[in-house]
């Protein structure tokens, strides 16, 4: 099968039999055989009746359902589980994108030999306050942090070779950084093609605002799993041996002026635990000693880990 064209959705009853119908016209017009996932993500309105209708009509409709609103990310998991296409497309239900521009995007993916077409959309018809001007920080702020040179991380319109689909894994809200979990898991080609864009025919926008404040939080745990996820030592290590350090030499430091004060000044004793700063210097040894503790047992399970995958591609390897 040439394309595998999936469609996350939540409440999007008005657009589907359109979309459909767009879609299936593009892919006949240039001779695709191909497939369309429909995820519904826990619709509470007629979407997932209209598609059993279209299945029942055309057999290149397909659906999963979800029992309630899990999430783009759990609803594009699924989905990638399920699609037998060279090339997946991924695209949003709300008409925003055009199903014309999949020629587009699956010549380049093939002709380039790329690993994923991310669509960028132009001429943006969202609202430029709450919406294009935060989007533009936020995808500033992903590429600086992730090292992917795109302009719109969040467009629902990609191409992907269909072995990148099997080999990343989505979870929380990180469907938008899908490129991002492709390129650590060693998918490099990364490139972008401009697409249109168009205001919403129907329904209503399923984002808010706090999606830019989960997915600078999101974008955080990406870099620190690529950086760090396989070496945990490295970052905590690192972390406990200074703090454990510098409390060690506060406290060295203030037992030698006690000593120094009583033997060589004559002053009266005081007793070292009456000074704060002991409490703070051992506050900061038993942290140091913690955090280093924590790296030594990521790496165990990081090691772990990978002793069970090397083993169990070696016993793939045997059986083959």
């Amino acid at each position: 099968m040439d394309l595998s064209i999936v469609v996350p959705l939540l409440n999007e009853q008005d657009s589907l039999e359109e979309l459909f119908t767009r879609i299936k016209t593009v892919c006949h017009e240039n001779g695709y055989s191909f497939e369309v996932l429909f995820i519904d993500d826990g619709s509470t309105d007629d979407s997932w009746e209209i598609i059993e209708y279209l299945s029942k009509f055309h057999q290149e409709v397909k659906g999963i359902k979800f029992r309630k609103n899990y999430g783009k990310s759990p609803a594009l998991s699924a989905a990638f589980k399920e699609v037998k296409g060279n090339v997946v497309i991924t695209m949003d239900a709300d008409l925003q994108d055009f199903p014309e521009e999949i020629p587009a995007l699956y010549n380049t993916l093939i002709n380039k030999k790329a690993d994923i077409v991310s669509g960028w959309k132009q001429n943006r018809q969202d609202n430029k306050l709450t919406k294009n001007l935060p989007s533009k920080l936020f995808n500033a702020v992903a590429r600086k942090t992730s090292g992917v040179e795109l302009h719109d991380f969040n467009c629902g319109l990609k191409a992907y070779r269909w072995e990148v689909t099997q080999n990343i894994e989505l979870y929380g809200d990180m469907h938008r950084y899908i490129p991002v979990l492709a390129k650590n898991a060693g998918y490099h080609k990364i490139l972008e093609k401009q697409v249109r864009h168009q205001a919403r025919k129907y329904g209503v926008s399923k984002f808010g605002p706090s999606r830019f404040i989960n997915g600078f939080l999101d974008l955080i745990t990406l870099y620190f799993t690529a950086k760090f996820g396989n070496r945990p030592m490295h970052i905590f290590g690192l972390i406990g041996t200074i703090m454990f350090a510098l409390g060690f030499l506060a406290t060295f430091y203030l037992g030698i002026d006690k000593l120094f004060k009583v033997f060589i000044l004559d002053k009266p004793a005081r007793l070292i635990t009456d000074n704060p700063y002991f409490y703070i210097s051992l506050t900061s040894m038993v942290l140091g000693t913690q955090l280093f503790l924590a790296g030594f047992l990521g790496e165990l399970i990081v090691r772990n880990s990978r002793d069970r995958k090397i083993y169990s591609i070696q016993k793939e390897l045997n059986l083959n």
